[in-house]
């Protein structure tokens, strides 16, 4: 049987790391730092060792160097999780067998399948299509769910929810679970419970606290047919969302209320530790033998020349070389002549609009990833955007370093 030690890193994150191997029947062992770690190394010597670096990069180092040391210790492979740094210290561990380092919030499907790979092992993952996504503004926390359940994602809601409470201190957070472009039948009755009970699992969640947005009569048959759920609204409207968390709706403007709560994410930096958006979907994972995240070729499209203006000068910043399209139709002369990496693409443009090169780029191979960068919050326009096969939408004004990091961990996942 394989043999994995964790070390370090948030409480939730071992336990769910944890509990996801042991159902792959792998023996997993945990220690609080890098101390304890070194110590239940000496006695329990596993296939693999994945660690947090904690916020001490050179202990994290001190530690590598004394495993080096240790001839039964030299060959173990490490993966180690961590704040972003920069590339010459990641050269440094190499030596020390440390075969990935992955910026946090990890995606968990590119650790399972690193962890995989290492252990020589087939490990189960849920491959279904689907985005699950968080947002939280105040004591409000929004998840979106879209394309279909995922058991593995559904599972992750569970610590990451807790891992947000418990950050914040919410003492009675409320949850409004977005299933409104969902269609389930009783086939997926066990990934419904299975979300549900994951929402409810933390103490500090109540079902009267909790509304569903969905149209789909089964989601509304089941939850009123499980006494377990009672007290868990589902209803089809936002304002009726509104009205039950906010007490009042004829105050608030329901177009500023999705900006506002539902279509601004939460920081990158906002400390948890693992990511619902997984790279199959579309933190960044610094690998040991990749190339330097720069010679890209990018196409920004939009019909303003400041936003442009910014954009280009920030991917510029790591080297990468910009075309530059102030309309649709110019872009489309321009798509023929040049392969591009990436597209950063507004949605309202006069003429060919954003949605119009989307549908044209649907009947090419080999498209390159578009994120969407528009003032447009309509749930309709966001939703329409993502299927029509945007990678990611994000919603302007931002920062230009936050698109480029957006852009690179899309990229250099």
């Amino acid at each position: 049987m394989k043999s994995v030690i964790i070390i370090g890193g948030p409480p939730l994150f071992q336990k769910f790391l944890k509990d996801k191997l042991a159902a792959e029947k792998v023996t997993v062992t945990v220690a609080k730092s890098h101390n304890d770690g070194f110590i239940k190394l000496r006695s329990n010597l596993p296939d693999l060792i994945i660690i947090d670096t904690g916020d001490d990069f050179q202990a994290f180092y001190q530690f590598l160097e004394d495993k080096f040391k240790n001839p039964n210790m030299t060959q173990i492979p490490v993966i180690a999780a961590g704040a972003a740094v920069d590339r010459t210290k990641i050269q440094l561990v190499m030596k020390f067998g440390v075969v990935k380092y992955f910026t946090k919030p990890i995606k968990f499907d590119l650790l399972f399948e690193a962890v995989g790979r290492i252990l020589r092992l087939s490990l189960s993952m849920d491959v279904t299509p689907c985005v699950l996504d968080l947002h939280r503004n105040g004591d409000i926390i929004f998840i979106e769910i879209a394309q279909a359940l995922n058991r593995e994602k559904i599972a992750l809601l569970k610590y990451k929810l807790a891992e947000i409470i418990e950050k914040e201190k919410l003492q009675s957070p409320k949850i409004v679970l977005m299933l409104s472009n969902l269609e389930l039948t009783f086939l997926d009755t066990p990934n419904l419970e299975l979300l549900l009970d994951s929402i409810l699992d933390h103490h500090t969640v109540k079902p009267r606290n909790v509304k569903i947005l969905s149209f789909d009569n089964f989601t509304k048959e089941l939850v009123a047919g499980h006494s377990q759920y009672a007290g868990i609204d589902v209803v089809e409207n936002i304002s009726e969302v509104l009205t039950a968390l906010a007490g009042n709706t004829a105050t608030v403007n329901t177009s500023d209320f999705i900006a506002d709560k539902i279509l601004t994410p939460m920081h990158d930096d906002d400390g948890t530790s693992i990511e619902t958006r997984f790279h199959s979907d579309g933190g960044v994972i610094q690998d040991v033998d990749d190339d330097t995240m720069t010679d890209l070729r990018i196409a920004l499209v939009d019909d303003d020349a400041v936003t442009l203006t910014l954009l280009e000068n920030a991917f510029k910043a790591v080297r990468a070389t910009c075309d530059l399209y102030s309309s649709g139709a110019e872009f489309m002369a321009g798509v023929k002549r040049y392969h591009y990496d990436l597209i950063v693409l507004d949605i309202f443009m006069p003429g060919i609009s954003g949605f119009d090169i989307l549908r044209r780029l649907q009947t090419e191979q080999n498209v390159a990833p578009v994120i969407i960068y528009s003032q447009a919050t309509q749930r309709e326009a966001v939703m329409q955007a993502l299927n029509m096969g945007a990678k990611q939408y994000i919603v302007k004004p931002q920062k230009p370093e936050s698109l480029v990091q957006r852009a690179l961990e899309l990229l250099h996942g």
